[in-house]
């Protein structure tokens, strides 16, 4: 596999390269990802004859990390009736009236479906957390609630797979300096993305601890260097085949 970071105890982002590339070009790159991606379409297939397990894509990531890109890339290789794609921003005021899981569990996969999510259950324990948007006490009770919720789609037929696309602080930068000059990544762009960057650090220890405390052998966690879109593409392809 390539190189891929599977979590095996405690996670620490601060240790893991964000820019390697398996030590291939980008057209070996490009040209591996659409080989293992007609893989990924004959078990979209299986999964869907057999009906009997569904799987849930988890993308999680800084701003500009490529989660977008990412459910692009895979959208190229599956077919869109057997999928469904969620995103989360802030939430709204119907899903504050609820608990914080509601809002995703009703986009967990049926089976014989796929389910990818573009920010996930985990904003509960990373920005909530970073921002105090409650308090210690509320958030730090969420980890173990999040791998009983975990556990209940794994015991009903769900395969979990979890994905940190990883960046680095310097690729960020070059990113949202794109976005403001580009017109077509503009509308991508807010203000809060800069402010953001002052709590990089905040967000590290955020990260780690998600990626430490919500790691069980039926959910795992794959930390993906992602400062090379080509590189990400291939390492979340090679490990969906895997």
């Amino acid at each position: 596999m390539s190189n891929v970071h599977k979590i095996f105890g405690s996670a620490d982002l601060r240790k893991i390269d964000t820019r390697v590339d398996g030590g291939m070009t980008k057209e070996q790159g490009i040209a591996k990802t659409l080989e293992l991606g007609k893989e990924l379409d004959e078990l979209q297939e299986l999964l869907y004859a057999a009906g009997t397990h569904s799987l849930l894509i988890v993308l999680q990531g800084r701003d500009t990390a490529g989660k977008d890109g990412a459910m692009r890339g895979l959208s190229r290789f599956v077919s869109i009736q057997g999928v469904h794609v969620a995103s989360f921003k802030a939430p709204s005021p119907d899903e504050l009236a609820h608990d914080y899981l509601w809002r995703i569990h009703k986009h967990t996969p049926a089976k014989g479906q796929i389910s990818i999510l573009n920010r996930s259950h985990y904003e509960d324990v990373l920005i909530v957390r970073v921002h105090n948007f409650v308090p210690k006490e509320v958030w730090s009770k969420r980890y173990d609630q999040i791998n009983e919720f975990e556990e209940l789609l794994a015991e009903n037929g769900t395969i979990i797979v979890k994905f940190c696309l990883h960046i680095s602080l310097e690729e960020q930068e070059q990113r949202l300096l794109a976005r403001e000059q580009e017109v077509a990544k503009a509308w991508k762009l807010n203000a809060g993305d800069w402010q953001e960057r002052t709590s990089w650090e905040e967000y590290t220890d955020a990260y780690n601890a998600a990626l430490t405390k919500c790691n069980p052998g039926h959910a795992p966690w794959y930390v993906v260097p992602a400062d090379r879109k080509w590189y990400r593409d291939l390492v979340v392809t090679e490990t969906l085949v895997d």
